[in-house]
């Protein structure tokens, strides 16, 4: 195996920055862009780091640091494991978060192996937002130095042979500033590229994808308050979210927000912040950095949602992948979004939300 060290860059700023920072060290880099939708163009995904127009982007930035550079086409794992578990996880009441499905799936689980076992790479960088660091025998996860950045959050899935081989070069630096700084004066061709911050895969509305590809979640039914009184109706389960507060088809004057979703009987449940009172959930597909949990019983600043705010929590892991999140103050949580376990700046591990427990 060579020590090459292969760079994912999407076409943007930050991971073309990667590969000159890797460059400027020394290293022996080999740009890789991923294809991600068919034929690399989608009238779905004119954002996408995975059309054509980004490919050459990243084929411009990785000529213009004189790097070999390879395009790779994942388009039907991406399809497979990021659109439609998205379409079906909205199909079913739970709200995804498919930057940690591409991450687990695509990133690292599809191009890492490529990048080891085709191409005898050592390691992968990527323009990710967070560190790595390596000390007591382990790999640590850590948060990017610019807490306004740091996407720590959807890479929980890492373990230590994945941490291993990531290169994450971007992670130390101050900010976005900084980043944009460096970038001119290595003179990237996309120094001033702007950033893509919707769903990279959806041009429009999601519902309008989620419809499209699953209409049966789409049949009106009742929203009701939680001692049964019917308050209005909504388009279907397929256009809801837990914690939703707009467009769920109700006007009372009151700021209600949906609680929970009743698949059997296609009901949305509605109440108010004060009503809200669920500490405890179940978290199912749970990770550890460490490859293992710290203790069967163990604390940890749970966040709920992407660059959300920490909360104090307890949780008890069980032998199938599973565990049970017990915070220390009632939360409002999506079914299907990630809980993400923290101490400090370091990622533990997570899971995704199963569904809430009885306190």
């Amino acid at each position: 195996m060579s020590e090459r060290v292969f760079v994912a860059m999407s076409g943007g700023v930050d991971s073309a920055l990667a590969a000159a920072l890797l460059v400027e060290r020394g290293e022996d880099v080999v740009g890789v862009w991923m294809r991600l939708t068919a034929g690399g163009a989608s009238s779905d995904s004119p954002r996408c780091c995975g059309t054509d127009e980004a490919g050459e982007d990243a084929r411009r930035a990785a000529a213009h640091l004189g790097i070999p550079f390879y395009a790779l086409d994942y388009a039907e794992v991406f399809g497979r494991e990021v659109i439609d578990r998205f379409v079906r996880a909205y199909a079913s009441g739970e709200t995804p978060n498919p930057c940690v499905a591409c991450n687990g799936y695509v990133k690292f689980e599809a191009l890492l192996s490529d990048v080891v076992r085709k191409f005898g790479g050592s390691r992968l960088a990527t323009g990710h937002y967070a560190r790595v660091a390596h000390d007591a025998g382990r790999y640590r996860l850590l948060r990017a130095r610019d807490p306004m950045k740091d996407q720590s959050y959807a890479l929980y899935m890492l373990g230590q042979a994945d941490l291993a081989r990531l290169e994450l070069p971007i992670g130390e630096l101050e900010d976005k500033g900084e980043t944009r700084a460096l970038a001119a004066r290595y003179g990237l061709p996309n120094a001033a590229k702007a950033e893509s911050m919707d769903i990279c895969f959806v041009s429009g509305d999601y519902r309008d994808l989620v419809r499209e590809r699953a209409p049966a979640a789409f049949q009106p039914g009742p929203v009701e308050r939680a001692d049964g009184t019917v308050v209005g109706a909504h388009a279907g389960i397929g256009g809801l979210t837990i914690g939703q507060r707009s467009g769920v088809g109700i006007a009372t004057g009151e700021r209600l927000y949906v609680l929970r979703l009743e698949l059997d009987r296609g009901a949305a449940i509605v109440g108010t912040k004060a009503e809200i009172a669920t500490t405890t959930y179940a978290l199912r597909e749970v990770r550890f950095t460490a490859d293992e949990p710290p203790a069967a019983v163990f604390a940890a600043d749970a966040v709920l949602r992407y660059r959300g705010t920490p909360l104090a929590s307890r949780v008890r892991v069980s032998t199938d992948g599973t565990a049970v999140l017990e915070l220390t103050e009632a939360a409002l949580v999506a079914p299907g979004q990630a809980a993400v376990l923290y101490r400090g700046d370091e990622v533990i591990g997570g899971g995704v939300v199963d569904h809430p427990l009885a306190a």
